[in-house]
């Protein structure tokens, strides 16, 4: 068991993988490296948040379609500049048992060049816009840094949005929405705190306009990207001859978006931003047990009772709706049982002994807060369900709090350098810009060994002061960068 907190920030990669094993979410003994098995506890999470952002998919009027995992060459030949992008990472099908294909053939890295082959049959008119679709899939890319389970695989699995519009506006829009979505699952619901910002375009997705991305601050102080959205305009719709008839009978391009959460991804960053030196702390809705219920034995005690009062208030518990379970193993100690299901994230746990028959009490573990307290039994349904409404919500307080602490400013370079140098953190700067400044971002990923420009934050304005300057080359500041190391 993990014995300090500092553990987990200052070597966060043992301490992850100390949780993926002891809590068992995943297995990476499968024999192809980058691909992991995922086990039950992590499995029941993620088919939730699935769920939910389906229904907000659906809600916001996307359409779910099931494209083939196999997508031509051919179609990634026709735009240059996503393929030059993509090239190196993807897994290419050549044969079929012993024989050669005529062409061979990609293990989808991404979408747009099958979706896009698709809605150049499908739109015919003005009258067929918007067209909002989506799907759920596996993709695989052939990640050359080092593996982690959830983190950075070859195979990951998540939704991606692809929309054609009659304007740019509406394009526009439509990257908006996606990051209001992205706040509504990730800080909302999975209790995520992330800032949403526009990329430099020496770093934008291949053959967008532009790129926004949601970064979460992981506890070592790296930067784990998270939902992106991007503007396509009509760089697809051009390259696929997607067009349609405006009001005037005249021909145009639709232009594009594209959105991939990546729900294996986001799982985990929320295992490392909520996690702690126990195990997981897992989100009350997320939880494949909400609540566990132990009988705590003693040789001298009526055990009978005890276990009657269990089984009493798990049915109770289970008519509400909640999910429960009894844990009347023998063999093991309290101590044990205990840890077991605090390393397991289970959000609340119920202990019951003869004290507790005794007084008509019964003693409530909170995950939350890491904390015990003490409820009479003819309050314990109300008590219960106000923890459950407040215990995301305390999870995700938490986590502000410390994502806003990694977050400083600095206004000269050997500052930038001897901090990210010694510390957790993620820099914030005044920058040239991020349209040309890329000869100064360069300077900054060699002296740092590796940290990169974000971008700038979309959640608000923030320009520089009149007088600030570059951090690097000392021209006139034309906007407020984050510097940090990434996955």
């Amino acid at each position: 068991m993990v014995s300090e907190e500092k553990y987990k920030i200052e070597d966060f990669n043992e301490w992850f993988n100390d949780i993926i094993y002891k809590a068992e979410l995943a297995d990476i003994r499968y024999n192809i490296k980058g691909l992991v098995v995922f086990r039950p506890w992590s499995v029941f999470s993620i088919s939730y948040m699935f769920r939910v952002y389906e229904d907000k998919f659906n809600e916001t009027g996307h359409q779910q379609l099931i494209l083939p995992t196999l997508i031509p060459e051919e179609n990634f030949l026709k735009e240059s500049e996503h393929v030059e992008g993509f090239s190196p990472e993807v897994f290419w099908v050549t044969q079929h048992g012993n024989e050669n294909f005529e062409n061979k053939y990609a293990l989808r890295p991404t979408s747009e060049t099958a979706f896009y082959y698709m809605f150049s049959y499908w739109l015919k008119s003005y009258k067929d816009l918007p067209l909002k679709t989506y799907q759920r899939a596996n993709v695989f890319r052939y990640e050359s840094k080092a593996t982690k389970p959830f983190i950075r695989g070859r195979e990951f699995y998540w939704y991606e949005s692809h929309n054609i519009f009659e304007t740019l506006e509406d394009a526009e829009e439509q990257v908006l929405e996606d990051m209001q979505i992205t706040e509504e699952m990730l800080h909302d619901t999975f209790g995520i705190p992330f800032i949403f910002f526009k990329r430099p375009q020496w770093d934008k997705f291949p053959g967008a306009i532009n790129t926004y991305a949601a970064d979460v601050i992981l506890p070592n102080g790296k930067i784990l990207q998270l939902p992106s959205t991007h503007l396509l305009g009509t760089k697809f719709t051009e390259t696929f001859n997607v067009k349609f008839k405006d009001r005037d009978e005249k021909e145009k391009f639709a232009f594009g978006t594209c959105y991939g959460p990546a729900i294996s991804r986001i799982y985990g960053g929320m295992i490392g931003v909520h996690g702690d030196c126990n195990g997981l702390r897992l989100p009350f809705e997320l939880a494949p047990i909400q609540i566990i219920i132990l009988p705590l034995y003693f040789s001298d005690a009526d055990n009978q009772k005890i276990e009657e009062m269990c089984l009493d208030i798990a049915e109770n518990l289970d008519k509400i709706g909640y999910r429960v379970k009894i844990d009347d193993d023998k063999e093991k100690t309290p101590k044990e049982r205990f840890s077991y299901y605090e390393m397991k994230g289970v959000p609340l746990r119920i202990e019951i002994g003869p004290k507790d028959i005794f007084q008509g009490t019964i003693t409530v573990f909170r995950r939350d807060f890491n904390e015990k307290i003490k409820i009479y039994i003819a309050d314990i349904y109300d008590e219960i369900k106000k923890i459950s409404l407040e215990f995301t919500n305390n999870l995700k307080k938490q986590a502000d709090l410390e994502f806003s602490e990694k977050i400083v400013t600095v206004d000269n370079y050997n500052d930038l350098l001897e901090i990210l140098d010694k510390e957790n953190k993620i820099i914030r700067v005044p920058f040239c810009s991020i349209e040309d400044g890329k000869e100064c971002a360069d300077k900054i990923k060699f002296d740092t060994k590796g940290a990169d420009i974000r971008g700038i934050r979309m959640d608000f304005d923030e320009n520089p002061d009149e007088n600030d300057t570059c951090v690097v080359c000392g021209k006139k500041a034309n906007c407020i960068v984050y510097i940090g190391k990434s996955y």
